[in-house]
């Protein structure tokens, strides 16, 4: 079991009194590993919550930069982060908001060829992506991987 920094504790202090969390529940949540595929629309609130929650080690993946037309739906990124890329923006706007958590960026298209390398190190893979094409290559690759 993990154990919790001062702040941590306070940070937490509402998880730790849900008889279903507790602070066996957060301690797991802690050394949980969520990859996140797409930093879009589906994408920036998953990581902002998980990141609240406490996950230990977030991966994101997208090969996108932050554009004027993303903004009104793309709740991490804002004027100052247009063209920059949405992974590390990301990743910043989440050690913002909790220091605690590992943030692992990885600014490239997910491809038949990386997929299995990506997903491998992840307890949980978290599909935000926005074409058919990649939900059902996440799909396949979770399946095969046995990753839920």
């Amino acid at each position: 079991m993990s154990a919790f920094l001062p702040d941590e504790l306070e940070r937490y202090a509402r998880h730790f009194n849900l008889p279903q969390i507790g602070m066996s529940g957060q301690a797991k949540i802690k050394c949980a590993k969520v990859l996140v595929i797409g930093a879009g629309g589906l994408g920036c609130p998953v990581l902002l919550y998980l990141a609240a929650a406490g996950i230990g080690h977030i991966g994101i993946v997208d090969d996108d930069v932050v554009e004027q037309s993303n903004l009104q739906r793309q709740v991490l990124y804002s004027t100052n982060d247009i063209g920059r890329a949405k992974v590390a923006v990301a990743k910043e706007k989440i050690l913002a908001l909790n220091p605690h958590v590992e943030v692992v960026s990885h600014q490239m298209r997910l491809t038949m060829n990386n997929v299995m390398d990506l997903i491998a190190p992840y307890d949980v893979v978290v599909d935000g992506s926005d074409n058919f094409a990649t939900r059902y290559l996440v799909n396949d690759a979770c399946v095969l991987a046995e990753k839920y």
